[in-house]
């Protein structure tokens, strides 16, 4: 696995992405290692992150690595019309390795066709998001001690949300009841979809939130992402769809856990972040181990 870039979720086998897990939780118990000592890890964020970009900065940092990068394409040599190719080729030369967030699908595989050191895709586009995906997955194996026969509803925006592809595709190697939750324009893509057909596991549809309270075990709600629509007509229509208060997990199973790859908007209300079934905060915490699992894994320190 030394040097090898991780794209999309599909990149890593089913025991490959448990062996990150596995790291992750090492990690946890001991996060402050100093084996990215003299590695240099570039972070080039086109596109607004504070999760994302921030743990992974927390996790270089606290494997000694030193960091470069920008977090705002318009203060690079983007805005003077230098290509994402050239870029890629620039900043590889002065890295180890390079955690790329553009807004464009499939620009992290291109850049990574292009680059000379290893990519890890901080999210593209609506595409996929794979370090979102496996401290999803470990969320849930904390919470749930297991990944197996999960029932998951995903909640929200199931047509452009890339933490939802790509969860599904991940959750889709288990054996996972799938609960779809979303207005009719949001709905998860077919090309997603055929993800859990063809793992012959099962998906139900729904429109509203409350159908599906007590039937799993992980509530995953997502934002309806504005800048995702260009008709701002469309996205007034749908931007309250879904929110989730306190009392709506009255009769939830006690396992449950709420999560939320974050920012919300106002689809969780705040009174919510004290009930002991609210686990998102954590699971963003949970961030910080397991990409301090994947640098370890992707520059082979650990294996």
């Amino acid at each position: 696995m030394k040097n090898r870039s991780l794209i999309s979720i599909n990149d890593y086998t089913k025991e490959q992405q448990i062996r990150i897990l596995e790291l992750a939780e090492e990690f946890e118990n001991n996060p402050r290692q100093n084996i990215l000592d003299k590695k240099v890890i570039s972070t080039l964020f086109f596109e607004p992150s504070t999760r994302t970009r921030l743990s992974f900065e927390s996790a270089i940092s606290q494997l000694g690595g030193k960091i470069i990068g920008f977090t705002d394409a318009s203060n690079s040599s983007v805005s003077k019309g230098e290509t994402l190719k050239d870029t890629i080729t620039m900043v590889a030369n002065y890295s180890d390795l390079i955690v790329m967030r553009h807004p464009l699908d499939g620009s992290a595989r291109w850049a990574s066709e292009v680059s000379k050191v290893p990519i890890i895709n901080a999210g593209d586009g609506a595409n996929q998001h794979p370090t979102q995906c496996l401290l999803d997955m470990y969320s849930i194996k904390k919470t749930q001690g297991t990944l197996d026969n999960i029932h998951i509803a995903f909640v929200g925006d199931l047509k452009y949300g890339r933490t939802v592809h790509s969860l599904t595709m991940a959750m889709s190697q288990f054996n996972t009841t799938f609960h779809l939750v979303s207005p009719p324009e949001l709905k998860l893509p077919s090309a997603v979809k055929k993800y859990i057909k063809d793992a012959g596991l099962e998906y139900f549809q729904y429109n509203e939130l409350e159908a599906v309270m007590d039937k799993v075990d992980i509530l995953y709600m997502t934002r309806i992402q504005k800048e995702r629509f260009s008709d701002p007509i469309e996205y007034e229509k749908v931007k309250n769809s879904y929110i989730l208060k306190n009392e709506m997990l009255a009769h939830s199973k006690p396992n449950m856990k709420v999560l939320h790859p974050l920012p919300r908007v106002n689809e969780i209300e705040e009174a919510v972040d004290q009930n002991p079934m609210a686990y998102y905060f954590q699971q963003a915490l949970n961030g910080v181990y397991v990409r301090e699992a994947l640098l370890a894994y992707i520059l082979g320190f650990k294996d």
